[in-house]
């Protein structure tokens, strides 16, 4: 087929003659359409990273979002501020100043909530308990209210190593008192201080009976007020949270610690790790992109005009998206990304055509002449394929690459705009002289010649993979678990992870809402029977049953504890150092004597360990000067009676449960079970971790199978990359036809049409085997790829599919002329530009980047290798171009 002067040749013929004869006037009018544009797009292109309003709201997933969103808005949308002490008390008290302080800033926060801290919870607490862990309980405190009683009294430490020294006499004496947890948690307590550290001494387990933990947690779920129109919507409400914990003296160096996580917090961690670096990696990349620019064209000058004209049409494709969408979100704003690696190809080809113009002979003016002709032609046919490719998006229900669609497409016909009319007019001023001889330039067409000089291995390579992609294609997957695009390494995400692993404070359970109060129970038995389930909470749980019995038993607790306890100390409790150092000398004596008598006992154990501790205090004291003794005992003694008090006031607003009912929750409590609007709330957690993809699928469809309207983290998370991988496959499924109708028309055969689309096909199926190969699924970040390596891809072959079909040139072999050279170097570009991306902290940033990587790389072979072994002609005679 032969293409001739037509409308389209002399139509970009004509206008880059035109730009570059009347050139001063063409930069001048860019110039200041572009400031213009720069100036109203940094003015109104907002920014909105709410990533819950890029799907649609018609979509079955979203409307139970919604619904439950509005019946219970303090459920989404939130940080959970994670405090963790060595005792809980410290945890309790902490996270009480804390919430309080919170509850103050109607600025920032919606919504503050301390289950752990609410009063209802720490009058009824032990109501929840069972009878037999209540009966256990009762037993403790009986055993330890003789202690209890006196060390209130006298709160210091030569009365407790006094008393500790008669518990170890009486148990001398035959009594059994159960005092193993008491001499552990002294034990412990004392090691930590002489290591340097503090480690209090908890009352509360003490009186449980309970072993006591490294850590304790209590959490708060707020609910802040975020800016979205801000890059970091939750940044002022954290902000505000940090500055609160600092008021009431939490450091990060302390023993209580404070971490945020959260939707909000993972959203604005997310966004900050795929950002950090990317200042430094953008100075990088971009004198990469230079150098590789200038190994292509040879000349500074024309560096500079592809550089200048990707700067403008970025500028002028931003404006564009200010006025038809007003905002861009976390997956629209990848349209810079796509236009740097698409905008590069369009200004290499027409700049790599007209130094060839000039390398044949021909004069700047027939250069510019005939590089716009045979380049529009060429350029519009990308352009058209490639518009039409991103206008495809625009009909998913997924909005945020709906938009991306609309931005990129129209980019595309931007790109081609400035490409005509400003690259023309600065070839003018920067096109210079090439540095190497036209015959210089032999290397990459050389190096290509590989695939028709083995034109038979190249084919058996090719069969080879698709064998391999045959066998590999099914395992190719799409990882729905959002924490696993994020940096490991990030706050929000590790303290996630570890709420993940805890089943009571695990926040990915699925959710039911119902309106009848009758179905509640049903819902829940049904539920509870599956085994991918390990527990079901409802509104029903908030009443315990058996509450006679359970008070029966909380009576005696307040008998054996008699009249509120308060802990007081004055000054004649004080006791001199050689006092204190005398009380432990006894202790250790005492321990030893029982130990020397009960070597096998059952607190033998633990006794033993509390002599050592004691004997290694009493060394450091030995070795130590006045001033680091008084120091170090006084710090003892602050470790082993600080939560003393906090403990005892928790324990007595324990022992006055009353009973209730349901009509007796208090508000901030049943409002979060039962909405205002009539639903009921209804929480599923899983049996497994299901950060697995396999373990989250099978306990979604095994809940919806019961309750097909059950929504929730884990549900929304595996719907929506349902709905992002239709979307997308909606998405491809249109551009393929509308590419095929378009390269039908443009091209008037159906063999070039298919010619064009086999590198483009080849290489997504490659693409998607080294996926598996690699372990990197396909990620709601990753994805985004897939539009740029169709662009690529259709450019490519395309602009080698048009080149051989230009008849004028009978006797030029391919993968020697300009156009060879032009695709080689537009994806090397792109290469240098996206390869930077696997660098990142932000897993799913780093697998797009390798995606992107791997893509262009197979787009480049099979464009460059491949097709030209289809295209050859063996009756053509090389001639070097």
């Amino acid at each position: 087929m032969k293409f001739s002067h037509n409308c389209t040749y002399n139509l970009f013929a004509f206008c880059t003659s035109f730009s570059y004869r009347y050139a001063p006037w063409v930069l001048l009018i860019a110039l200041l359409f572009t400031v213009a544009s720069a100036v109203y797009t940094a003015r109104n292109l907002g920014m909105n990273t709410d990533t819950t309003d890029m799907l649609s709201e018609h979509l079955p997933f979203r409307i139970n979002s919604v619904k439950y969103d509005k019946a219970f808005p303090q459920d989404s949308g939130i940080l959970l501020l994670v405090l963790s002490a060595p005792t809980p008390e410290q945890a309790y008290s902490t996270a009480s100043r804390l919430a309080a302080s919170l509850k103050k800033d109607s600025k920032n926060f919606s919504d503050v909530y301390a289950p752990g801290t609410d009063d209802f919870f720490g009058r009824n607490g032990l109501l929840y308990e069972d009878i037999p862990q209540l009966n256990h309980i009762a037993d403790h405190l009986a055993e330890a209210q003789p202690l209890i009683a006196q060390i209130s009294r006298d709160p210091t430490l030569y009365s407790f190593i006094g008393l500790l020294t008669q518990a170890v006499d009486e148990l001398n004496k035959g009594q059994y008192l159960e005092l193993g947890p008491v001499f552990n948690g002294v034990s412990e307590t004392m090691d930590a201080r002489l290591a340097g550290k503090s480690r209090p001494l908890s009352w509360q387990t003490l009186f449980r009976g309970e072993p006591a933990k490294t850590s304790y947690q209590e959490i708060i779920i707020v609910k802040p007020r975020p800016d979205y129109s801000e890059l970091l919507p939750g940044k002022q409400p954290i902000l505000a949270v940090r500055t609160a914990a600092e008021q009431i003296g939490l450091t990060d160096d302390g023993p209580i610690q404070l971490r945020i996580t959260g939707d909000v917090a993972l959203a604005d961690d997310e966004l900050k790790s795929s950002l950090d670096g990317m200042e430094v990696a953008g100075v990088v990349t971009f004198i990469m992109v230079g150098a590789v620019l200038y190994s292509a064209m040879h000349t500074v000058g024309m560096t500079l005009a592809v550089l200048i004209c990707l700067g403008v049409g970025l500028i002028l494709t931003a404006a564009f998206a200010t006025v038809a969408i007003g905002q861009l979100n976390v997956i629209s704003i990848a349209f810079a990304v796509l236009y740097i690696g698409l905008g590069a190809d369009f200004a290499i080809h027409f700049l790599l055509r007209f130094r060839e113009m000039l390398e044949n002979g021909l004069s700047a003016n027939d250069a510019i002449y005939k590089a716009g002709g045979e380049a529009g032609v060429a350029l519009t046919a990308c352009t058209v394929a490639n518009a039409l490719g991103f206008y495809a998006f625009i009909p998913t229900s997924y909005s945020g690459v709906a938009e991306l669609g609309i931005i990129s497409g129209t980019g595309m016909l931007i790109s081609l705009i400035v490409t005509f009319v400003i690259g023309p007019a600065l070839l003018r001023y920067l096109s210079g002289r090439s540095a190497v001889e036209p015959n210089g330039r032999k290397t990459l067409g050389k190096a290509l010649e590989f695939s028709l000089k083995w034109r038979k291995l190249t084919h058996i390579s090719v069969g080879l993979l698709l064998l391999l992609a045959i066998v590999l294609w099914p395992q190719i997957r799409f990882d729905y678990n959002l924490l696993n695009m994020q940096d490991p390494k990030g706050e929000a995400v590790q303290t996630f992870r570890e709420l993940l692993a805890s089943p009571d404070h695990s926040p990915w359970y699925a959710v039911v809402l119902t309106e009848d109060r009758k179905e509640i129970q049903q819902l829940q038995n049904n539920l509870i029977k599956l085994p991918e389930v390990s527990k079901v909470v409802s509104i029903l749980d908030l009443v315990p049953s058996e509450q006679e019995a359970k008070l029966a038993v909380i009576e005696e607790m307040s008998l054996i504890m008699g009249p509120g306890l308060s802990v007081t100390r004055s000054a004649t409790h004080e006791h001199t150092i050689p006092q204190q150092i005398q009380a432990l000398t006894t202790l250790n004596t005492a321990l030893d004597r029982y130990l020397v008598q009960h070597p096998d006992s059952a607190v033998s154990a633990s006794a033993r360990g509390l002599r050592d501790s004691v004997r290694s205090l009493l060394d450091r004291l030995d070795k130590a000067d006045a001033g680091e003794r008084q120091k170090l005992l006084r710090s003892l003694e602050e470790d082993l009676l600080s939560t003393l008090s906090v403990a005892l006031q928790r324990l007595y607003n324990l022992i006055e449960a009353v009973p209730f009912s349901e009509q007796e929750l208090p508000e901030s409590i049943a409002g979060r079970w039962h909405s205002h609007t009539g639903e009921y709330r209804i929480a599923v957690y899983p049996s497994e971790d299901i950060g697995d993809n396999g373990l989250l699928r099978h306990f979604v469809r095994s809940v919806q199978q019961v309750a097909p309207q059950a929504t929730g983290m884990p549900v929304i998370s595996l719907e929506a990359g349902d709905a992002v991988i239709d979307a997308f496959f909606q998405a491809f499924s249109l551009a393929l036809v509308g590419v095929v109708v378009a390269l039908l028309i443009m091209l008037r055969s159906i063999k070039y049409t298919v010619l064009v689309l086999i590198p483009l096909l080849l290489s997504s199926i490659f693409t998607g085997v080294f996926t598996v190969l690699l372990d990197i699924p396909f990620n709601f970040a990753n994805i985004i790829a897939l539009p740029l390596l169709l662009g690529l891809g259709i450019d490519s072959s395309l602009h080698m599919v048009h080149r051989s079909m230009d008849n004028r040139v009978e006797n030029e072999i391919l993968i020697h002329t300009s156009t060879a050279r032009a695709i080689f170097y537009s994806a090397l570009t792109a290469l240098v530009d996206f390869a930077s991306l696997m660098f990142s902290s932000h897993k799913g940033t780093a697998s797009m980047g390798a995606l992107l990587t791997v893509g262009l790389a197979f787009t480049l072979i099979c464009t460059l290798i491949i097709l030209p072994s289809l295209l050859r002609n063996p009756n053509r005679q090389r001639v070097v171009a």
